[in-house]
């Protein structure tokens, strides 16, 4: 996943009136700021892979060798969408080669197939499936192709661009690109220097400003792990620039740095958490037994969605085409906990210590409305104090910046009251999109607050207090 190109990022237009406060910083696109406010996608590795039990297909199998006999995407979609996960991302074609759908650059696909005789497309299926659904539809289409005889030449570039524009120019509009950096096959192998402003064009033509994953943007960067956690510090803005071909001017460990981002970075590419609900990425009979527990799956949610970065939950289907019956329990259970826990906040009021005007109260952070906030005054140290029922414990914190305008909170501190003063409980720095903290088991009539560092006033658009009384025996 290393590789390094330009991003092309869009501020989003300000609208901002006499009372509101301006954007500080690089903000979201639109199309940023509905990918953060989805939370939840689902991953789905599908191909030669689920046959073969291998993780990096060679390329040399069989086009028959991928032979679901009851592929049901329609499944696929109605449990991404009972668990709360916002949009499906398929393995459209992975680093083997074979495409699931007719690729016009290669043979090596369902087209030439006797799957259904030739004329099967998942990538059709499930465009449909998730437009029923009510959910995004996002690709996957490795750079790296291990079958193509171009591959490590500059005519594998024009092969790839013809691909990836048959797929983004035929399969509706699509919430997320989402690109490997994978590239060549060991030092004996085949290399390839990819032109990615002529790949970024194509994506751009078709599907305008639609949020494209790599290691470092342009729309949103790996989060620099594959085992389901953001860093405790994560800034949504990132410079690109700041990577040199050998990483040697990077702030210590490179992927330590992808998951906090840059304070102050000059764009807005926020981390994405990719991990997979089993220990591989594309199903294996052997691992049924493996699947992540509701328990485990609820942590890394409070790691990546609670730190603010996305989460992208891979769920492989099985050879038949259909999601095992395993990571369909799990999932349900990880569903019923968050419903469990986030049912009710148990914050009654908010008031705060000085407003940047009267059209931003505290009161507008329990209006379970995001595109309300409390404004900051300039004044002295913000704090916002949330008021509680004494008699019901809480241990957990959520607040959301309004991104839309920037992130701004670089460290922050929570209060309770104790005697005639204030005890800190805990403390945390970003905030972001959202923010959970995870506190010890409290029964207070006030939560206080203290934005300690910003760097421009904080604009907060939901606060909460909340109990998981599972982890709080």
């Amino acid at each position: 996943m290393h590789f390094k190109y330009l991003p092309l990022v869009l501020l989003a237009a300000s609208c901002c009136g006499p009372q509101d406060p301006e954007p500080f910083g690089p903000v979201p696109t639109p199309q940023q700021l509905e990918w953060h406010k989805k939370e939840m996608n689902m991953f789905a590795h599908f191909g030669p892979n689920t046959y073969s039990g291998l993780e990096w297909g060679q390329g040399t199998e069989s086009n028959d060798l991928f032979a679901p006999d009851s592929l049901d995407c329609a499944q696929w979609a109605s449990v991404a969408k009972e668990a709360g996960f916002g949009g499906i991302i398929i393995t459209a074609k992975h680093h083997d080669g074979f495409s699931l759908w007719d690729n016009p650059s290669s043979d090596h696909s369902v087209a030439h197939s006797s799957w259904r005789d030739g004329k099967g497309d998942v990538l059709a299926e499930l465009s449909a499936a998730c437009k029923e659904a009510g959910i995004g539809f996002g690709v996957y289409l490795s750079p790296w192709d291990r079958n193509h005889p171009d591959y490590g030449t500059d005519r594998y570039n024009d092969a790839y661009a013809k691909s990836l524009e048959s797929v983004v120019s035929s399969y509706g509009p699509l919430f997320e690109v989402w690109f490997d950096g994978a590239c060549g096959e060991g030092p004996d192998g085949r290399k390839q220097v990819y032109d990615w402003d002529l790949f970024l064009g194509k994506v751009r033509e078709y599907q305008g400003g639609v949020v494209t994953f790599s290691n470092i943007g342009p729309g949103c960067r790996w989060v620099g792990n594959e085992e389901g956690h953001a860093g405790e510090t994560n800034w949504a803005t990132f410079t690109p620039e700041a990577h040199n071909a050998d990483r040697s001017n990077l702030p210590g460990d490179y992927e330590l740095y992808l998951g906090s981002g840059d304070e102050g970075g000059a764009y807005w590419i926020p981390a994405e958490v990719d991990v997979s609900i089993r220990p591989g990425w594309f199903w294996r009979a052997s691992e049924d037994d493996k699947v992540r527990t509701p328990e485990n799956l609820l942590d890394i949610y409070y790691k990546s969605v609670g730190r603010g970065a996305v989460l992208l939950l891979n769920v492989p289907p099985t050879a038949s085409g259909r999601f095992h019956s395993n990571d369909i329990a799990s999932l349900r259970g990880f569903r019923a906990a968050l419903d469990r826990i986030f049912a009710q906040n148990l914050a009654t009021a908010a008031v705060s210590s000085g407003n940047f005007s009267s059209a931003h109260k505290a009161d507008a952070v329990l209006d379970g409305n995001f595109d309300t906030y409390w404004a900051a005054g300039n004044d002295g140290v913000p704090m916002l104090t949330l008021k509680a029922d004494p008699s019901k414990p809480f241990n957990r914190l959520v607040l959301q910046e309004n991104i839309a305008l920037g992130q701004r909170v670089a460290e922050f501190a929570v209060d309770v009251p104790d005697g005639d003063g204030w005890k800190e409980i805990a403390c945390g720095t970003t905030i972001g999109y959202k923010r959970i903290l995870l506190l010890p088991e409290t029964v207070s009539s006030a939560v206080r607050v203290r934005f300690i560092r910003s760097l421009a006033a904080p604009v907060i658009s939901e606060a909460g207090l909340y109990l998981d009384e599972v982890s709080a025996r």
